[in-house]
């Protein structure tokens, strides 16, 4: 009797040892699987925010660089106005037509500069706007899928509004991210219903698609 009770005691004894080394051996193999998972989430969280911070950095770099190319082109042309407008051989039509020129720069310089605030205080991220003689360009940060029809009716409403463009007359380049890709937008069909289809321009020409 005393046999089979020390029997039953080591049977028992084994038993709660068997358990607690497949208990312990199970927790902290489930645990490993879980820092592993943990770790896993944690590297492509990492990957993706270096992926979207190149994005941001390549398209701030693009508008950056945009914006000192405009500046270089107009000093220069102002350098020749002047230049022009100085010369002592220079007759009073060249003087005017230089002047006027000139007048016309400064004003386009500060309605670029108007129009690049207010949208961007219409919720896009940066921009760039260009103006001419015939025609505006305004630079946008667009998604891979393209700028939707009310960001372009944005773009368009404000061109409009604040300057004497019209719809003909305005391109708009959408800059996607992660690309170097350039596509233009034909911003006249919004002049009555805000719509604007996508027609892609060339990047290595740096054109877009014109508004006409």
């Amino acid at each position: 009797m005393k046999k089979a009770k020390r029997n039953i005691i080591i049977v028992t004894v084994l038993f709660f040892v068997c358990a607690a080394v497949y208990l312990n051996w199970s927790y902290n193999h489930s645990w490993g699987r879980a820092d592993e998972a943990m770790v896993e989430a944690e590297d492509a969280a990492m990957a993706a925010a270096k992926a979207e911070g190149a994005e941001a950095e390549e398209a701030f770099d693009y508008f950056a660089e945009a914006r000192l190319t405009r500046q270089t082109s107009r000093d220069e042309a102002l350098s020749l106005l002047q230049t022009a407008a100085a010369s002592e051989s220079a007759s009073q039509e060249t003087i005017d037509g230089a002047m006027d020129a000139i007048s016309a720069m400064a004003q386009w310089s500060m309605q670029e500069t108007q129009v690049e605030n207010l949208l961007i205080a219409k919720d896009f991220d940066d921009c760039v706007v260009y103006m001419s003689d015939d025609s505006v360009t305004v630079a946008v940060p667009a998604p891979m899928e393209g700028l939707s029809e009310a960001a372009v009716a944005r773009i368009t409403e404000t061109i409009t509004a604040e300057t004497d463009y019209d719809a003909t007359q305005l391109r708009v380049i959408e800059i996607k991210p992660g690309t170097a890709q350039e596509e233009g937008v034909d911003a006249s069909a919004t002049a009555d219903d805000a719509l604007a289809p996508a027609a892609s321009a060339s990047p290595a020409a740096a054109e877009a698609s014109p508004a006409a």
